[in-house]
C-alpha cells in the first residue's frame, strides 16, 4: 500500500514580531493591531520557495538512498520561474537522478495537497515507487495589509513509496470550486484578497465540512476516528468555529502555527501534517484537509514504523532554531519592497550564461566536485588533474557531492565594501570533512557567530537576482552549525 515513507520540513531561522510590523505601519491600517501577536518565519535575503523547498527536502531524504527516489513534484503558488521548471532545479541540487519524473503544482494553495494526491497515486498504481513531494511558499502581503501580518514562509517534505511506510494511504476526496478569495495576477507581486466575511461565511464554513463529509462517505468513517484533524484556516476565530460546526474535540484539532511561523499558503496544511507525524503514534488516523480553489481531504492511518523513523530537523528543530530579525526596513529589504542602494558594485551586469551553467550544472546546483580513482583525494571545483601533489593522475576522477558533508572554517572576513542587502558580506575558505577546500560564503550568521575551527553545513541558496532579465541564480553557502535543544 502507498504511503509517507519519510518527512522533513524547513522554518527560516528569521523571526519578525508582528507587533514589529505594527510599530513600522499601524499608522497606515491600525485595525492590524489585532493581528499583532506572535512572530512570524521569514526567508532569508537568499531564500525564496525554491530554496525553502530544497531544504525541506535535504531534511526529509536525511538517511534516504537518493538513487531510489523516481520523481519530484514541487508546489507553490510563489515560484520563481513561470517558464522553466522550478522542480527540476530542486532536482539537480538534490542530486536526484537525470530519469526521474518531474513537475510543478500551482494555481491554488490546495496544490501542496493535489501533488501529495498524485504521488500516492502514482506508486499505488505501480507505476514509480518513491515520489518525492516538496511544498513551498513565500507569499507577501502589501506593507501594512492583513496579509503582511498573516503570512510566513516555511518547506514541507514527503517521500512517498509502498515499502517502510510509516503513514498509509487510506484515500482522499476532492472539490474544486472557482472561489475566489486570494488572487494574483501574473503581473501581480503582492496577495489581493475579497471581503473577510466572504472567504469566512462562504469559504471556510462551506468548502471545508463539505469536503469532510465526502471523504467520510467515500470510506465510511466518523470524524470521531481520527486522533488528529489537520484543515487549513488563516482566521483564528474561524478556527474555532468550524471546531463547532465539525462537532469534534478541539484536543485532536492540529495546532495551526500561526503564532510561530504564521499561514504559509500552499505549505500549510502539509506543514502541519509533518508537525503531527513527529507526534504520532501507531494506529493514530489523521485527516489532512486543505482549502483553496476548493479542497483536498487525505486519510493517513500511522504504522508501527514510526517509531523506527530517523529523523531530520522537523519542524520542532527548525522552530528551536531561530534568531529574532527585529528592524522592520531589514525585512522590506529583503523582500525587495523597500529600494536601497548596495553601492557601485551592486550595478554590475549579471548576465547568466546558459551554456556554461548546462555545463556546470552538477558542481553549480548540485555542489558536486570530483574525487581521484587512484588515491581518493576529493576536490572542488571538479578538477581533470588531482589536487594530490603525491599523486597527480589526469582524467582519472569519479563525481564526488560535497553538499551532504559537514566542514569546518579556515578562515573568514567580513566585507562591508560587498554588494550586500545584509552587510557585511560574510565569506572564507572552508574545508570539507573528507577533504577539499573551497571559498564560499556563510549565511544565517553574523560575523559574530563565525570562528576558526567552526563546524558548517551547507545550504541551497539564491546567489543572485538580475533584475534586468529576472533570472535568479543559485548556488551553495556555508551555515555555522548551531546546537539545537
Amino acid at each position: 500500500m502507498a504511503g509517507i515513507v519519510s518527512f522533513g520540513a524547513y522554518v527560516p531561522r528569521y523571526r519578525l514580531k508582528r507587533m514589529t510590523i505594527f510599530q513600522a505601519m499601524g499608522w497606515i491600517n491600525p485595525t492590524t493591531i489585532m493581528l499583532a501577536q506572535g512572530e512570524k518565519a521569514v526567508a532569508n535575503s537568499d531564500e525564496d520557495s525554491l530554496t525553502l523547498a530544497a531544504a525541506a527536502g535535504i531534511d526529509c531524504l536525511a538517511g534516504m538512498d537518493r538513487s531510489a527516489v523516481d520523481g519530484l513534484f514541487f508546489a507553490s503558488t510563489t515560484m520563481p520561474y513561470l517558464e522553466r521548471q522550478n522542480a527540476g532545479i530542486i532536482a539537480q541540487a538534490l542530486n536526484l537522478r537525470e530519469n526521474v519524473r518531474s513537475a510543478d503544482f500551482s494555481g491554488a494553495l490546495k496544490a501542496g495537497t493535489s501533488a501529495l494526491i498524485s504521488a500516492l497515486e502514482g506508486v499505488g498504481s505501480g507505476n514509480v515507487k518513491q515520489m518525492l513531494v516538496l511544498a513551498a511558499d513565500s507569499r507577501l502581503g502589501r506593507m501594512g495589509s492583513p496579509q503582511e501580518m498573516i503570512f510566513g514562509d516555511a518547506g514541507a517534505a514527503f517521500l512517498i513509496g509502498d515499502k517502510e511506510v510509516i503513514a498509509e494511504f487510506k484515500g482522499s476526496y476532492s472539490l474544486t470550486c472557482d472561489f475566489v478569495d486570494h488572487y494574483r495576477g501574473s503581473k501581480t507581486t503582492f496577495d489581493r484578497q475579497w471581503e473577510d466575511r466572504w472567504i469566512r461565511d462562504l469559504g471556510f464554513d462551506e468548502f471545508v465540512p463539505k469536503v469532510i463529509a465526502g471523504l467520510l462517505t467515500r470510506y465510511q468513517v466518523k470524524l470521531n476516528d481520527f486522533s488528529k484533524i489537520i484543515f487549513q484556516c488563516s482566521y483564528d476565530s474561524e478556527r474555532k468555529n468550524l471546531v463547532k460546526i465539525l462537532k469534534v474535540d478541539p484536543a485532536k484539532v492540529q495546532d495551526p502555527l500561526h503564532g510561530s511561523i504564521g499561514e504559509t499558503g500552499t505549505t500549510h496544511s502539509p506543514l502541519m501534517l509533518a508537525k503531527a507525524l513527529e507526534e504520532a503514534k501507531p494506529g493514530d488516523k489523521l485527516l489532512v484537509v486543505s482549502f483553496g480553489s476548493g479542497g483536498d481531504a487525505l486519510y493517513f492511518e500511522v504504522t508501527d514504523r514510526i517509531s523506527q523513523k530517523k529523523r531530520g530537523m522537523g519542524v520542532q528543530g527548525y522552530l528551536a532554531n531561530r534568531a529574532e530579525l527585529a528592524s522592520y526596513p531589514k525585512y522590506a529589504v529583503f523582500r525587495g519592497m523597500l529600494p536601497v542602494d548596495i553601492g557601485l558594485r551592486g550595478e554590475a551586469d549579471l548576465l547568466t550564461r546558459w551554456s556554461l551553467v548546462w555545463r556546470k550544472r552538477k558542481a553549480v546546483l548540485g555542489l558536486v566536485g570530483s574525487r581521484c580513482k587512484r588515491c581518493g583525494s576529493p576536490q572542488f571545483p571538479p578538477q581533470r588533474i588531482c589536487a594530490n601533489p603525491d599523486c597527480g593522475a589526469i582524467d582519472n576522477m569519479e563525481d564526488y557531492t560535497f553538499a551532504d558533508k559537514k566542514g569546518r572554517i579556515l578562515s573568514y572576513t567580513g566585507d562591508m565594501l560587498a554588494a550586500s542587502y545584509d552587510p557585511p558580506e560574510l565569506y572564507g575558505n572552508v574545508e570539507f570533512a573528507g577533504g577539499g577546500r573551497y571559498m564560499c560564503n556563510f549565511t544565517d550568521c553574523t560575523l559574530e557567530d563565525l570562528k576558526v575551527g567552526a563546524t558548517v553545513t551547507f545550504s541551497f541558496r539564491r546567489k543572485y537576482y538580475d533584475e534586468k532579465r529576472d533570472i535568479h541564480g543559485y548556488f551553495w553557502k556555508a551555515v555555522p552549525q548551531k546546537e539545537v535543544a
